[in-house]
Order: structure tokens, then sequence, then C-alpha cells
């Protein structure tokens, strides 16, 4: 069936899901419909919102995954389905993949997890002209063959254990990758990286391979934390972009998930009743520049949002659509779902649907994450002018760091106020939480 098919198409070859225990957090069945709002369900539509064909069925997984994650899971057998998260994984050329995965092969400290980013491994621009671009002294055929004349600097994220034991043996074997710093020994490295900025230490401009790449090394601690409480929104933002995972792990697989629906319900609120694909996904990509003072530079393309998403609207696509279907106030409303291979056209925008139900948009407020959320609720707290003895009540009632009570994440008046906000003022909110 074309379900079937889509499914296929998500999941990827059996070689692909072998190495890197790949995950779909989709739910989709013939019931699901039933969930949508009254509100969604008078308008008209071809078929029910199971129609949306791509989007594979959830299995088992819980439609309250997300409530009470456990971020202490060490195998992916612990994740909420067998098939939990395999949406993360993006599709890419096998010569290519195999290209970034020989340049892991390189490090000797251990990697637990790695992904490729940025336009140096998916454009931002038209194809590019098969002549090689002499960005990279001596690259594979395969990089070559993807970059052609707009050879760019490869972009890698690495998760490790214990970054000081990283950077020792890194410093060991690639001693010219490290600035000055380097020279006064690992200790120094990871106090920089772990005490300073977003918890990444970047080492630019190295060959490896014959390939110019830029690698930044992150704690696993505190990728997760920024993945799912939006502490700094650093690594968060650039996941919220399609990337290419050569190491996946459990743990960073769930916490990317959280990531991934927090920035699905933080564009809800952005957005009106009725909207675009390419507008769901332009809020997205654009949450972590709303505080970004880059943007506002003459040198920066203002453009750059629209490009990654009109060059990537399949990955994106791929990305997000089985959390939208997963989602119970929003819906794909769109009589060309009916068509097999609509997932794979860049020149289909489909319309969706969402409720606007001041409870429903309020539990979504209540949900999103912690450190982002209590940033929003501070500045909501100025705005409505909200006594200090009173909103400290509503945030003792509202906690949800007590592990001795596990409660549903429902929001209250002070959040259906916020969710109630016009779209620019609640914009300009959230663009200050994030600065």
């Amino acid at each position: 069936t074309g379900i079937a098919r889509f499914f296929a198409s998500i999941t990827g070859n059996t070689a692909e899901n072998k190495d890197t225990s790949s995950e779909k957090n989709t739910r989709t069945s013939t019931s699901s419909g039933a969930s949508v709002s009254s509100q969604i369900k008078a308008q008209s539509s071809p078929e029910p919102r199971s129609f949306v064909k791509g989007v594979a069925p959830s299995g088992s997984v819980p439609p309250d995954w997300d409530e009470n994650p456990d971020l202490s899971i060490s195998t992916f057998s612990q994740l909420p389905s067998s098939t939990f998260g395999y949406n993360q994984h993006m599709i890419i050329n096998d010569d290519f993949k195999e290209a970034l995965r020989q340049i892991l092969w390189q490090f000797r400290a251990p990697i637990r997890y790695a992904v490729a980013y940025g336009s140096g491994v998916f454009p931002q621009t038209a194809s590019p002209s098969k002549v090689p671009s002499a960005i990279h002294p001596n690259p594979s055929p395969a990089i070559s063959s993807m970059q052609g004349s707009r050879g760019k600097m490869i972009d890698f994220i690495f998760g490790v254990t214990f970054t000081q034991h990283w950077h020792s043996l890194n410093l060991q074997n690639h001693r010219d990758h490290y600035s000055a710093v380097g020279s006064l020994g690992s200790s120094l490295v990871s106090r920089v990286q772990d005490n300073w900025g977003a918890g990444v230490y970047f080492n630019p401009f190295v060959t490896v391979n014959g390939t110019l790449i830029k690698y930044g090394v992150v704690n696993l601690d505190t990728l997760c934390r920024d993945l799912s409480e939006w502490d700094t929104l650093y690594l968060a933002g650039r996941l919220h972009k399609p990337v290419k995972i050569l190491r996946d792990d459990a743990r960073v697989r769930l916490a990317n998930q959280i990531n991934l629906i927090s920035a699905v319900r933080t564009a809800l609120l952005l957005l009106p009743s009725t909207f675009t694909e390419q507008e769901l996904y332009s809020t997205i990509a654009g949450i972590s520049y709303l505080g970004d003072p880059r943007m506002a530079l003459p040198a920066e393309n203002q453009n750059k949002v629209a490009n990654i998403i009109k060059h990537q609207l399949p990955n994106f696509r791929r990305l997000y659509a089985p959390l939208v279907e997963n989602l119970p106030n929003v819906a794909f409303h769109d009589s060309r779902c009916n068509s097999t291979d609509w997932k794979d056209d860049p020149n289909t925008n489909i319309t969706l649907v969402q409720d606007m139900d001041p409870k429903k948009r309020g539990n979504m407020v209540r949900r999103l994450p912690r450190a982002f959320r209590s940033k929003l609720y501070f500045r909501y707290q100025s705005k409505f002018q909200i006594p200090q003895p009173e909103f400290e009540k509503m945030m003792e009632d509202s906690n949800d760091q007590d592990p001795s009570r596990v409660k549903r994440q429902q929001g209250g008046v002070f959040e259906q106020k916020i969710a109630n906000d016009n779209q620019k003022g609640l914009q300009e909110e959230v663009r200050k939480a994030i600065k």
C-alpha cells in the first residue's frame, strides 16, 4: 500500500537501520481523527486525518511518552517503542555517508554520538556544478561529487562521555587540531568547554582525510540537557534542522525527540489556525535565530531560513510530519496527501489546521522545555504584572521537578493567558526568552 511504501522510505533500508538503530515516533491510525478537535473535524476534508500517506503508523508508542521521559536510559530497547525516533535519520547518498563515517574513524578517542550538519551536508542553494571546489585539499570522490563547485567545510558534533579523557586522547593524536589552549593540557580544554558558553569546544578549519572540517565536542549530559530543557538552545536549535546521524545513542535519541516535539509546539503557538508546511518548518527553523544577534548584521543572509526550507523541504517533512501526526490538536488538511509521492515533492506545500482552543494551547505552553518555559514565564510575569507571591505560588503548583509526584503537564489560567497573547506579542516574548 502507499502507507507501507512510505513507511519503508521513513525507516530507510536494512543496513541503515542496523548501523543507526533508527527510530520512528510516528502515529497514524484510522481512529486518530477522533482526537482532533471539533473545530478541525468540522472543516471539510476528503478523508479523516489518518489519510496522510507517508507517515508510518506508531505501533506501540504511548501517546504521552514525553510526560515523564526517562533520560537515564542506556539501551535502545528502553525507548518508548522499537521504532522510536526513525524520523531523525535522514537518507543521504550511501557513498557520501561512508565518506563521512571514514572521517570519524580517524579519531581514536571514543565518540558515542555523532552528527554531520549544515550546508556542507545539506545544500541550501541550487544543485552545484560538478567542477570540484578547491576548499578541500584532497577529498574523497563522494564528497567532491556531492559538493561540486560549492565546496563547503563539513561540520560535525561529537557527543562524548568523559570530556577531559576525550581531549587527552585527542591531543595525543591530533595536537594540530587545537589552538594554543591545547598546549595547556586537556584539563584546561575541558574546563573551557564545560564552563563557558554552550558547553561545546570547537576545532575549526582542520583537515581530516583530505577534507576540511569543523568539529564540536560536547559532553552527552550537556547535549541531552539542552535538547530536553533548551537551557541555551545552541545545540537544540541546530538539531531542529535536518542532520545526518552517523553514530546514535539511545539517550540522545530520546532527548532529541523531546527537542523536536517541543519545536513543533512552540511553532504552533506562533502560527494561526491555518498555515502551510513551509510556514511551519520556517517557524521551527527560525526559533534558534530569534535571539541570534548575527541575524541583525548586514553580512548575515536574511534569507537563510527560507533557503534552508526551500532546498530541504522533503527532509523537514521526514523529520516533523510523523510528530505532527502524533499531536491531537493539529492535522494535515490537504487532498494532495492522497498521493503516495507527496513527501518527496519539494513543490508541494501542504496545508495544516490547528485547534485554537485556549485549554489545549495552554497545555502546549505547559509542555515547553523547562529552562525555556521558565524564562518565558518570567517574561509574562512582568507583562501581566503578576505580584511575586502569587507568581511563586503558581510556579510551585506547576513544579514538575519533584520526582516523588508524577503529574500530567496541564496548563492553567496563566498558561492560557500566554497562549492567547496576540501573535506579534507572543513572538516578541519568545524572542526575548531565547535571547
